[in-house]
């Protein structure tokens, strides 16, 4: 949006917000702005493809004047975060994502199912003239201060170490640094009703959120994959979490009413539409768990072991992931009993994914529910990552009449399951799930009704 010496909002769009904004300036960009010299860039905000851009365009200028205004004061924002955002030039939303089918397979080459949730993580920054990183989250009421120098070691500036909530935007700096990606400074402020430690990537969230806001202030030219590729390497090499990476490709790369298809050997994908009828529900057990300190390093090695012994037997696979269940069943025998579970986990997933693909696209939504079902005993099972409250809930779930399937979600060891429900009836699921499982745990759960939104989005204004 430019502002032009008539005090009206021109909105327009461009590939290169640079050159556009230096043609506009010289008289080359638009009869309008050519008329109503001298215009100023106040506001501006990233879609994922021209054909978005071009209907956010439309849909803009069709608003009123009043309207316009509205957004480039930040009160738009204000359902969404917590925060004054009048004092900000950047303002990021990063969803959340839950996983429908595809669990454990993403760091095994295998095709995962995610929706990228409309539950995120609201970033809000300014640019700074120094190296230093002034970063605060409101949902703690804690702040950090830390430069490239201490972030080496994980401290702030007063030597302190970080806490573990500021390790993962710490990451994101170190990775970019590492990967000679232009660095500056920032002040910033972020909140989230993304539940922590649910299984919900609230950390891949915030990795997503921080790395955006530095594509915007340092230029830089990677798309939304590389975007989700640098933060995986550095929640595997800073964190210390060997995630695989479809959780920092879902908050990156969601799209409106659709599941992610995601084959992570190759990074191919493709959206696939999700049932109108159809809510997805999220259950918080409320039982937490933290990924860095659980058996998730464990399994990523027995998946490695599995492969290595697999090899002798079929030589040219790179992955798991291209084991067929019959050829496994020929060669299990060789495993070592635990390793053996967690590879047929593997295995079986990842066709159960492929063929929920071909479910979805013929609207076959009670043979994707079995197929959920499937994946949550070969989770409780196989690859031995719920609980018992877990496996509680996704019981109950399967037992209402309207739901089609159930199972746990994110990496297991706590967190929520997900639910698909005939949307006329998700108030009495709610109600049935939330009293009997208080009956029976005395856990007051949370559920969430969910949408499939777009990916991580960037807003700037101009301050005055």
């Amino acid at each position: 949006m430019l502002l032009c010496s008539n005090g009206a909002i021109y909105t327009g769009w461009t590939t290169d917000i640079d050159r556009r904004l230096r043609q506009h300036k010289s008289g080359r960009g638009a009869n309008y702005t050519k008329m109503n010299s001298p215009v100023e860039l106040i506001y501006w905000e990233t879609q994922k493809t021209n054909q978005l851009a071009r209907k956010r365009e439309l849909a803009l200028k069709k608003m009123t004047h009043q309207m316009k205004i509205n957004i480039t004061n930040g009160e738009i924002l204000k359902k969404e975060q917590i925060i004054d955002f009048s004092r900000y030039e950047f303002f990021v939303s990063s969803p959340g994502r839950v996983n429908l089918l595809g669990e454990h397979v993403d760091y095994n080459g295998g095709p995962v199912l995610p929706v990228a949730i409309d539950r995120s993580v609201s970033l809000c920054a300014n640019q700074t003239n120094n190296l230093q990183f002034k970063i605060r989250t409101e949902d703690l009421n804690q702040e950090v201060l830390f430069s490239l120098e201490s972030l080496v070691d994980k401290n702030d500036i007063n030597h302190q170490t970080l806490p573990d909530w500021a390790l993962y935007p710490a990451a994101v700096i170190w990775a970019a640094h590492k990967k000679n990606l232009p660095v500056f400074g920032f002040e910033a402020t972020f909140t989230s009703n993304i539940p922590i430690g649910s299984g919900l990537s609230s950390s891949a969230a915030i990795e997503i959120a921080f790395a955006a806001l530095m594509r915007e202030i340092g230029l830089w030219q990677i798309d939304d994959m590389e975007l989700a590729l640098l933060c995986q390497f550095a929640e595997n090499e800073y964190v210390g979490v060997k995630c695989g990476i479809m959780d920092q490709f879902a908050c990156a790369n969601g799209v409106e009413n659709s599941a992610l298809f995601l084959d992570t050997s190759n990074l191919n994908w493709h959206p696939v539409n999700l049932p109108k009828d159809v809510a997805l529900i999220i259950t918080d057990s409320k039982i937490r768990r933290t990924l860095s300190t659980s058996a998730y390093n464990e399994r990523r090695n027995s998946c490695e072991e599995a492969l290595i012994i697999l090899k002798e037997y079929i030589p040219n696979i790179q992955f798991l992931s291209e084991v067929l269940p019959e050829q496994f069943t020929l060669i299990e025998k060789f495993l070592p009993s635990t390793t053996r579970k967690r590879a047929k986990h593997v295995i079986e997933e990842c066709y159960r994914v492929r063929l929920a693909v071909e479910f979805l696209r013929n609207g076959d939504i009670n043979g994707f529910g079995r197929l959920m079902q499937d994946g949550h005993i070969s989770l409780r099972d196989f690859y031995e990552v719920s609980l018992p409250e877990l496996d509680l809930l996704v019981e109950l779930a399967n037992n209402f009449e309207h739901c089609f399937g159930s199972r746990l979600t994110g990496a297991g060891f706590g967190g929520c399951t997900i639910s698909l429900v005939k949307e006329k009836n998700t108030d009495n699921f709610i109600k049935f799930i939330s009293n009997e499982y208080f009956k029976a745990t005395g856990i007051v759960s949370d559920n969430y009704v969910c949408k499939a939104r777009g990916g991580v989005r960037v807003e700037w204004r101009k301050i005055n």
